[in-house]
């Protein structure tokens, strides 16, 4: 057994060894590429970051290209070396990645925000969209899109993320029941594959690889340049949050407002544990319909289920829109001293979270671990999972958000590679905790990690048929679960578009052949 020990640490020695010999010829190789940018072979560290802050790997190189070119050239030049290389490419957009996603161990990162350059275009008329690079942040397009009087239709809570980054995965937010996720209001993208090509793909050309990489993981290519849907903006939201103590009537009532014509264009939820004085934190920025009532209301050590919506208007429709959204409140169940409203320009509801982000940097608390859960449950197991997880397994909220809403399955277009639960209805429930690094307690990471364990531990158990979103697993025997019935689809267009595994290797769901001889 000794012998055998020693034989298999000196072959894994001699591994290492052969591969860090090869790291100066494939920078020098790298040095040689015509390109518009540069690679960085020094500022590693950045690169090796990411907002989940758990995983941290180096790569050897940084790309920054000012062109598209400057990345078909770079992963072509990786895919002429042959898998012989180990050589790996990644796509960074703005660093919001939970598990080393966009890392790329020894291998080259992109960095997408380099690419922001490029001109946006706007086109109006009766179906508008507008043009812009995959590197670009949602907020950019956001601001200048308002100049035009239009916005996308879809969007993530958080804005400050890039639109390739997005596509990648879905990009869900409280517009979902209705628009679909972003990728359900694509019309046209610009990959690079994994084999270094340039393609312009959309529902009638190219299809199969437009579908591929929308929701793709970043498995199939590189997305450089997109085309969205637009929408007139409107100037003005009521921003509305009421209380409810009973889970199902709360579920009943987000069901209730997502199907057919509701009246509000963004509908979501969130689960609150033990909070001590909850009503009187909302009134720095909410109006309670109620005061008086209100002040009485108490949240200490109850599980409550807070129901937020949104209604867009403009000014001059204010009268209307009030009367509407009072009339539409009256069919709801919740508690009626909890009824909070607050009226704020269009931009500052959508950029709500960025203006928390301002807060949390200014004390120290942005930049730590942040082990994040997001699943999708289907309808019909919601009241099983809520019985079983808040309140037993989750037994307070304090370390972060606990989102809970309900979308429509119809609104997402089932050619892409995003995995869904089978039911019409499924809840997106996403844990979105903060860990303080040096603790050892119940904001720990160590505890945080183990809590998300034993909820996929009991949604296996109780077979609710739970997909994760943002997935992360660490074997293909458990992408292959993930996947279900769509892995052999999935893994004929990883043949496809990259067959030798270079995209996306912090994803873990393929690897690139590293050759122990020559």
């Amino acid at each position: 057994m000794l012998f055998l020990r020693s034989i298999m640490i000196l072959f894994l020695g001699c591994i290492t060894i052969k591969i860090n010999l090869c790291f100066p010829s494939i920078i020098s190789s790298l040095k040689t590429l015509p390109i518009d940018g540069h690679f960085d072979f020094e500022q590693l560290h950045q690169a090796a970051k990411d907002f989940g802050n758990i995983y941290s790997v180096l790569p050897s190189a940084v790309l920054c290209p000012k062109s598209v070119s400057d990345i078909a050239t770079t992963v072509k030049h990786v895919w002429k070396m042959g898998p012989g290389s180990g050589l790996t490419v990644a796509a960074r957009g703005h660093g919001h990645s939970l598990q080393g996603q966009a890392q790329a161990p020894g291998g080259v990162v992109i960095n997408m925000e380099s690419l922001q350059g490029l001109e946006m275009q706007f086109h109006t008329g009766n179906f508008p969209y507008v043009d812009v690079s995959g590197g670009e942040l949602w907020i950019n397009i956001l601001r200048e899109g308002l100049k035009h009087g239009l916005a996308p239709k879809s969007w993530t809570d958080y804005l400050h993320l890039t639109v390739g980054g997005t596509l990648s995965n879905a990009g869900i937010s409280g517009q979902a029941f209705r628009h679909g996720p972003q990728i359900s209001n694509v019309h046209q993208l610009e990959v690079v594959t994994g084999k270094g090509e340039v393609v312009n793909c959309s529902e009638k050309q190219n299809s199969d690889l437009f579908y591929s990489v929308l929701g793709g993981l970043g498995q199939f290519g590189i997305i450089t340049r997109t085309r969205i849907s637009l929408e007139p903006a409107p100037e003005m939201v009521k921003w509305i949050r009421l209380l409810y103590i009973d889970f199902a009537t709360f579920a009943k009532d987000q069901e209730k407002l997502i199907s057919g014509e509701s009246t509000f264009d963004y509908i979501e939820g969130f689960v609150i544990i033990n909070r001590t004085g909850l009503l009187n934190n909302w009134r720095s920025s909410f109006d309670p319909q109620d005061p008086v009532q209100a002040s009485k209301f108490n949240s200490d050590g109850r599980t409550l289920f807070c129901l937020e919506l949104a209604k867009y208007f403009n000014r001059d429709e204010t009268d209307v829109v009030s009367q509407e959204i009072k009339s539409s409140l009256s069919l709801l169940n919740h508690v009626p001293s909890t009824l909070f409203v607050s009226e704020v320009p269009y931009i500052e509801f959508l950029d709500r979270v960025h203006i928390s982000e301002i807060k949390l940097r200014s004390k120290g608390l942005w930049e730590v671990p942040h082990p994040w859960l997001n699943l999708l449950i289907p309808r019909s197991k919601i009241q099983i999972f809520a019985q079983h997880v808040f309140g037993n397994i989750l037994t307070d909220t304090s370390n972060g958000p606990v989102l809970i809403y309900p979308v429509n399955k119809s609104k997402w277009d089932n050619r892409t590679s995003v995995v869904l639960p089978e039911e019409e209805v499924f809840y997106l429930v996403a844990f979105l905790s903060s860990a303080v690094p040096s603790s050892t307690g119940t904001d720990g990471l160590g505890h945080i990690l183990i809590q998300n364990k034993r909820i996929l531990e009991f949604c296996e158990i109780a077979r609710l048929g739970v997909k994760q979103y943002l997935p992360h697993h660490s074997t293909q025997r458990e992408w292959k679960a993930h996947f279900g019935s769509q892995w052999e689809a999935f893994s004929r267009r990883k043949s496809s578009y990259d067959p030798l595994a270079i995209l996306a290797p912090g994803q873990r769901i393929f690897q690139k052949a590293i050759p122990y001889s020559q």
